[in-house]
């Protein structure tokens, strides 16, 4: 809990302290990569994390993952430039993919299948109070001192993590059969996963450079090659018939992706649309970040309480309506609507991501089979996390398109609304596909 605690601060302090960032060290045309390199990372640590928890137990990905999330704290926090801030977040993002792949295969390992419904509710109830004073505490950081204490004020909180969660981590141990003998892996399928996901980053990688600063000549065909290279080696990572949402696990992986996505290429940029394209206080983008951290939250109790009435079906459809209409809302306040709209629009936003994220989690753990927990989660988390980096790098492609051509922060930041309000779309139309219960509670 003390650790999603500590990365949802950090999340939500850096969303909300960004435009200063920028002003202070220049750069927007790599805005975007601040968040993109950060989740690219994050792949790699991810499937890395996953491999060692089902074949070392959990305690050796989670501190090699909380010692590489300080080491970027500590170089976001020195940076002179913003290729070095982003520099940061990578070292940042590797250690953090470790983090949720951990917690997932904790939760797996060590609870009923009946329980983890409410023990997702419960992780989601960490962001509370990083949602609530959060925003707050990062703008006055950043006002009364400087944005660098907002990075570099984490790391006592990293040590305290780091000591208070490895033992109770060590006492699981690595999986175990009936005989109590240590499970099994292959190294040669271990081996080409981690290929896999290396080619997956260099590809969306240079895809995303490509689209943010290169002449169409050049940044076309690297733009269609990488494409194909990223989609043959996520087809490599995921579950077989992920791309073409097959039922079970293939589409609940596929639409985890989609909601991460659409919702959060959104939400990377409701700071720079508040306070750059309409001239707000931070305070105002502050509030929407804030409140919507509390209606997540809810959101995700609600659904602890409804999904064996409604199913992952059910609630994902709620919860991908409820984004759509309020990025759509977004499109508006961006442009001309009165800008306090957007702390309604993100809570309502927010609240449709409490009712359909966690379902998702449910679904996936309750088919992966014993001892391969880390495995399945690895694969929701790389889908959920590649969303998120493909998100924020397609807003961040068109944010720069728009300072090189001389936009309004307001008309760029509406497109990109409007790109994220296209992938919920489609998300809402793929959740139809998911199944009608959790498969243990069937």
């Amino acid at each position: 809990m003390l650790t999603i605690t500590l990365v949802a601060f950090e999340s939500l302090a850096v969303a909300i302290v960004m435009p200063e960032v920028e002003s202070d060290l220049g750069g927007l045309a790599l805005y975007g990569w601040v968040f993109s390199g950060f989740f690219l990372a994050s792949l790699l640590g991810i499937v890395v994390a996953g491999q060692m928890a089902d074949r070392r137990g959990l305690a050796f990905p989670f501190t090699g993952g909380l010692v590489l999330f300080g080491l970027g704290l500590a170089v976001g926090g020195a940076a002179w430039s913003m290729p070095v801030l982003v520099v940061g977040r990578v070292a940042q993002g590797l250690g953090a993919g470790a983090i949720p792949a951990t917690v997932y295969a904790a939760i797996g390992r060590g609870y009923p299948s009946a329980a983890r419904p409410r023990m997702f509710a419960t992780t989601s109830t960490a962001w509370v109070i990083p949602g609530l004073i959060g925003p707050t505490v990062a703008a006055l950081v950043a006002h009364a001192w400087s944005w660098r204490v907002v990075f570099l004020g984490l790391l006592p909180i990293v040590a305290i993590a780091l000591v208070m969660t490895v033992p109770a981590l060590r006492a699981l141990g690595p999986p175990v059969d009936d005989d109590g003998r240590t499970l099994a892996r292959d190294p040669a399928a271990d081996r080409r996963g981690l290929r896999l996901v290396l080619v997956l980053v260099v590809a969306v990688g240079a895809v995303l450079a490509a689209t943010t600063d290169s002449p169409l000549i050049i940044g076309a065909p690297v733009d269609l090659v990488g494409i194909g290279v990223a989609i043959w080696a996520f087809r490599g990572l995921v579950p077989e018939g992920t791309l073409r949402l097959a039922p079970g696990v293939p589409v609940t992986v596929a639409v985890r992706g989609l909601l991460t996505w659409g919702f959060f290429g959104a939400d990377a940029y409701i700071s720079l649309a508040v306070i750059d394209g309409r001239g707000s206080s931070t305070f105002v983008a502050g509030a929407a970040l804030s409140v919507g951290c509390v209606t997540w939250t809810a959101g995700s109790w609600i659904q602890a309480h409804l999904i064996d009435r409604l199913g992952p079906r059910g609630l994902d459809r709620i919860g991908f309506t409820a984004i759509a209409g309020s990025v759509a809302l977004m499109i508006g306040v961006a442009l001309r609507l009165p800008v306090g709209l957007a702390v309604l629009a993100w809570a309502v936003s927010c609240l449709g991501m409490g009712l359909a994220y966690s379902p998702l989690s449910s679904t996936v753990l309750a088919a992966a089979r014993a001892g391969e927990e880390g495995v399945a989660s690895a694969a929701l988390q790389l889908s959920d996390t590649l969303g998120i980096a493909v998100g924020t790098g397609i807003g961040g492609s068109i944010v720069a398109l728009g300072d090189r051509k001389g936009w309004a922060v307001s008309s760029s930041t509406a497109l990109v609304f409007a790109s994220a309000l296209v992938v919920v779309l489609v998300g809402l139309a793929a959740a139809g596909r998911l199944p009608e219960r959790v498969p243990d509670q069937a």
